[in-house]
């Protein structure tokens, strides 16, 4: 199991040179990956910074060489899959095949939808995924793409060059797992990074037997024949780190490929602290 950090985009007075510290950091401290989050307006504060995830990923592709690089989630309705394509392929080229992209239908709190006219409608957006992960799947393979739908077109044309990773730029779902839709999107794309909803406000991790559920529903390797990716965490480390290390290795027998650790938006200081003393391996 592959270990990542989840990092926020913005959020009160965060700086953009922090968040390119922050996954320079990453790499060297020894983990595997790093995901931003993708808003236009965070909910972090009011009127808080926020920063475009794939400008900051480029900075970032310049900066590392080994490190995996993607979003945590970007909403898929609100942006155009043509233009969000072109972006994930440029940043594939740049990292020399280190891109990932996640997608979902985007954070019913966001309030980069309605203050923008954006779609709010669950259902609307919901139909807008669909129709658009088929496009965005295809148009990361470098193949070329004839689609005629409700909500796109992409009229016999190819995205070039093609991508560094074959067949596709690996593409993940997010999403709550009380939703079937989202084990059946994911099922056509090449990993999942679920969710819990529960009934209080405290957080809810997934059991190892959830875990197992979960990655036994869905494929058991994604289009480039590797491992189908269960990304499981998105929170914050314990303070008893023996007991977070035995968890982790309950979930990657239970067959998650990623743990997902959150660092909390806040103290420059307090933010490289949670980068630099690495995963729990």
């Amino acid at each position: 199991m592959r270990h990542g950090l989840e990092i926020p985009c913005g959020g009160d007075q965060l700086a953009v040179a922090t968040l390119v510290e922050l996954c320079e950091l990453a790499e060297r401290a020894g983990w595997d990956g790093v995901f931003l989050e993708d808003y236009l307006i965070h909910y972090h504060g009011d009127d808080p910074s926020t920063y475009d995830p794939w400008l900051v990923l480029t900075a970032i592709a310049g900066r590392t060489e080994r490190i995996r690089l993607g979003t945590t989630v970007t909403a898929l309705p609100r942006r155009r899959p043509a233009k969000l394509a072109r972006e994930v392929l440029t940043l594939d080229q740049l990292s020399a095949g280190r891109a990932t992209v996640a997608v979902g239908v985007g954070d019913p709190g966001d309030r980069g939808l309605a203050a923008f006219g954006e779609p709010t409608e669950v259902a609307v957006r919901a139909a807008m995924l669909d129709e658009g992960l088929d496009l965005l799947t295809g148009l990361l393979s470098g193949e070329r793409v004839d689609h005629r739908g409700v909500h796109y077109r992409a009229e016999k044309v190819a995205l070039r060059p093609p991508p560094v990773q074959s067949p596709r730029v690996p593409v993940w779902v997010g999403g709550s797992t009380q939703a079937g839709a989202v084990r059946r999107r994911a099922a056509r794309a090449d990993g999942v990074v679920p969710y819990k909803l529960t009934d209080t406000d405290g957080w809810a991790d997934f059991t190892p037997d959830e875990v197992h559920e979960l990655a036994a529903a869905l494929p058991s390797t994604r289009a480039d024949g590797q491992p189908f990716d269960v990304a499981i965490g998105g929170r914050r480390r314990r303070p008893d780190e023996r007991a977070e290390r035995a968890y982790h290795r309950e979930l990657a027998a239970a067959g998650a490929t990623w743990w997902l650790e959150y660092v909390p938006v806040g103290d420059p200081a307090a933010m490289r602290d949670a980068v630099t003393r690495g995963p729990l391996r």
